[in-house]
């Protein structure tokens, strides 16, 4: 039998639960909803049909960027999305319009958005300089929002004088307001044309790193290349990877509130799954072997992933009955996986006890699933 919980493995199992999908919504004006953000097939009249419930400033921005790039790839009753446009990863105009009042009282409702590698010790200056700049630093963008496609591209050029030093935040917001009148003047300054630097010199996204002790690395490095992995870290890879589906697929059964029986049933594994998780990590540590995300743990994740994306369609009886049925095949397919696969390619003894150990739980998890399916 497994020990119980510690903290850390509270910890990851939070993290896990946050990171998992919501149940289904209850709100019976959802498909009344759903029929303003479903995307429609796109060309100019159905944009026309689309907007002409919007705004009249939000229409001519919609209209200024269909003439500029074309229709959009997107197209719902909440906004209209164009990607791979001219210097932007994407323009999005919305039907929400927000107050703003830098440099002056204006509507935001029109953002642009580039591949940008943000440095995090800029973060803060970038958000004292103009609150609708945003960042996303995990997939290396930044996107302005305003309500001319001139004020947005000025926003970005003094953003990245901020990242690269000419200017701090004080010193953009002045230059910002300078700028707006000399192009209400007419006199087109460069910064509110044109992009003054090629946002493709400064792309990178930035997955960041680990801060839990004994969590894998990616096989594949920031650089392209590519980290060798021995048998015990995809080993351990793998381990990780199927406690993860297992504790997923059980938080989605809680959220379900499935039956006595059911719920009993799910709240093991959470608990059981999340502390041999736990047992993996420490191991890790103390041999020093790093678990590799190799395609192979990748694939596992996706299928798990696919196995759940299938049950949280599924309320009541079904749910359950599903829910019982893939824990029935899971755990056999992962019996299968130790005994033909990780146990030949583990090297270090403790990987092997903890697969032994492992495979002893799996084998009672199957037991149990399988006397629950014959209810």
């Amino acid at each position: 039998m497994m020990k119980p919980l510690t903290l850390v493995a509270v910890a990851v199992l939070v993290s896990l639960a946050a990171c998992s999908p919501a149940p289904p919504a209850a709100n019976p004006d959802a498909a009344a909803a759903s029929a303003t953000t479903t995307p429609r097939p796109v060309d100019d009249d159905n944009v026309d049909d689309i907007i002409k419930a919007w705004g009249p400033r939000q229409v001519v921005a919609a209209r200024q960027m269909m003439a500029a790039y074309g229709a959009p790839q997107e197209a719902t009753g909440e906004k209209l999305v164009w990607h791979r446009k001219g210097p932007y990863k994407r323009i999005t105009v919305t039907r929400v319009e927000d107050p703003h009042d830098f440099p002056k009282p204006h509507m935001d409702f029109l953002q642009h958005t580039i591949d940008y590698r943000i440095p995090s010790d800029k973060a803060t200056a970038l958000y004292a300089y103009d609150g609708s700049v945003t960042l996303d630093r995990t997939v290396g963008e930044m996107s302005a929002r305003c309500d001319i496609e001139g004020h947005n591209i000025l926003t970005l050029n003094l953003a990245h004088d901020i990242v690269t030093g000419k200017k701090d935040a004080k010193q953009a917001r002045m230059a910002f307001g300078q700028i707006v009148g000399q192009d209400a003047k007419g006199e087109n300054p460069a910064y509110v044309t044109a992009l003054q630097f090629d946002p493709t010199a400064f792309d990178g996204s930035d997955a960041d790193v680990s801060v839990m002790p004994g969590s894998p690395v990616r096989a594949m490095k920031a650089d392209g290349t590519t980290m060798a992995a021995s048998g015990d870290a995809e080993v351990l890879g793998l381990v990780g990877a199927v406690n993860e589906n297992e504790i997923l697929a059980a938080v989605e059964a809680q959220k379900k509130k499935v039956s006595g029986p059911v719920m009993e049933y799910a709240r093991m594994l959470h608990q059981e799954h999340g502390t041999n998780l736990e047992m993996a990590m420490m191991l890790a540590q103390k041999t020093a072997i790093t678990p590799i995300e190799t395609a192979a743990v990748d694939a596992e994740r996706l299928k798990g992933a696919t196995a759940l994306a299938e049950l949280t369609a599924l309320t009541g009886d079904d749910f359950e009955r599903k829910y019982i049925e893939a824990m029935v095949k899971g755990h056999t397919e992962v019996l299968q996986m130790i005994d033909t696969k990780l146990m030949g390619m583990a090297q270090h003894d403790a990987v092997k006890k903890h697969l032994t150990d492992t495979r002893a739980a799996v084998a009672g998890h199957l037991e149990k699933a399988k006397s629950l399916e014959k209810r």
